[in-house]
């Protein structure tokens, strides 16, 4: 027979997981990123951190918001990155993680200002212009 006391543990609920979803943009790439309490696993894509950014630069630039606040074995890390290239992507999850470490935390917030990974970079590329080769060049002056 079960102690009355063993099966209130047996059915006891876990707490809800608190998952934390925002939004990265750089460029035209999209992050959407999820963010929650674990022990530091970065997947991107469905693929882990270092077999999607290839290179050293775009793999630390990602994943700099995580070091800069010394949380990098604090919490696992799901984001989907679609459109622009390697490097407005890293951008893009940066800018997303950094918004949930925010969202989890408001203590973050001072050091991820101070680095400047809560500001948006909204440089994009400027539009081709009618009568013109490209947005800035002209069609080459031929005199005769």
């Amino acid at each position: 027979m079960v102690k009355p006391e063993e099966k209130k543990e047996k059915g006891a609920k876990k707490a809800p997981v608190r998952i934390i979803g925002v939004v990265g943009r750089r460029k035209s790439a999209v992050a959407r990123v999820w963010l929650r309490r674990g022990e530091g696993g970065v997947a991107i894509n469905k693929a882990r951190c270092a077999d999607y950014f290839t290179s050293d630069e775009t793999r630390t630039n990602a994943v700099q918001s995580l070091v800069v606040c010394d949380a990098i074995t604090k919490y696992d890390i799901v984001a989907n990155v679609h459109g622009g290239g390697k490097c407005a992507q890293s951008d893009a999850v940066r800018l997303g993680i950094a918004r949930a470490l925010v969202a989890d935390n408001e203590d973050f917030r001072v050091i991820l200002r101070e680095h400047g990974f809560l500001t948006v970079d909204a440089r994009n590329k400027e539009r081709k212009k009618p009568g013109q080769k490209g947005a800035r060049r002209k069609f080459q002056f031929v005199k005769r």
